[in-house]
């Protein structure tokens, strides 16, 4: 008598093999958008704590200085803008901050530079990760930046001299932490990435442009804090303004014009932010 055998798998068939494949395929597909979200959602909670961190340093400075705020202007400590006045951190860009593909300080540069501000040194924040973003990229040590508009770089029409120019009674470049006008509204700090020359530059008249960019450090947009100590995540409403900041992640190249209403609103806060109030000819006001 003759027994059939019947011989056991051993394995898969090569369908069923790309099958598994397919559909482990189609999982990470489904997954990895969710897990790079929660995982952009952690790294913008860390910004903005850390933001939060160096705009309590910033008022402290104030407090411990008769109300003067810190120079904002990174890497110009004692010229004419800051008379007598120690930079909040030094340079940490190249002369080609501004060209496509631009060497890079080195780390141990930025570091050093760093640690030559008054923030450092004056022991308001001594944690180097305190002074970048954890998005950023390799070896960029200094993310973060003081607006224009507070005690960093005056532009043409905020200031004569040294003197802070106001307009409708209210002073547009400030030098003293009173003189902010709703402080809840006013930008400090903001999370710019790649690091460019002084503070946040931002036109006051004349040129409806974006002078230092708009960045996309966190999905389409970035963090910022205000002059009463809260952080908030500010989303471009704009897809030219997403696009320009996307487009210049790593390199410097100012002069994006608004195109649609979105845009300037955009821009608009910016401007409002820096200056704590919109000049009259700014469009669309």
């Amino acid at each position: 008598m003759v027994k059939n055998m019947v011989r056991k798998r051993t394995g898969f068939t090569l369908i069923e093999l790309l099958v598994v494949i397919a559909v482990i395929a189609i999982l990470m597909a489904i997954l990895m958008p969710a897990l790079q979200r929660a995982r952009e959602q952690g790294q913008r909670a860390v910004c903005l704590s850390t933001l939060k961190q160096l705009t309590l340093a910033w008022i402290m400075y104030a407090d411990d200085n008769d109300d003067k705020l810190v120079n904002g202007e990174a890497g110009y400590s004692n010229n004419a803008n800051h008379p007598r006045e120690e930079a909040w951190a030094g340079q940490c860009w190249t002369s080609q901050y501004n060209v496509r593909g631009g060497t890079r300080m080195p780390r141990e540069q930025q570091i050093a530079a760093i640690q030559t501000g008054i923030f450092w040194q004056g022991k308001y924040v001594t944690e180097l990760g305190a002074f970048a973003c954890p998005t950023g990229i390799r070896d960029e040590m200094l993310t973060y930046n003081i607006m224009d508009g507070v005690n960093g770089r005056p532009r043409t029409g905020t200031n004569n001299g040294n003197t802070p120019a106001s307009h409708n009674g209210r002073k547009l470049w400030v030098k003293n932490r009173s003189d902010i006008f709703q402080p809840s509204e006013r930008l400090v700090f903001i999370d710019e990435g790649w690091a460019t020359p002084d503070s946040f530059a931002v036109h006051w008249n004349s040129t409806w442009t974006w002078w230092d960019i708009a960045r996309c450090r966190h999905g389409d947009g970035t963090d910022v804090s205000f002059a009463d100590g809260h952080a908030e995540y500010r989303k471009w409403k704009g897809t030219g303004t997403v696009k320009w900041g996307r487009d210049h992640a790593d390199w410097h190249q100012g002069g994006y014009a608004p195109q649609t209403e979105d845009e300037w609103d955009d821009l608009r806060f910016i401007h409002n932010g820096c200056w704590g109030q919109t000049h009259p000819s700014f469009p669309g006001r």
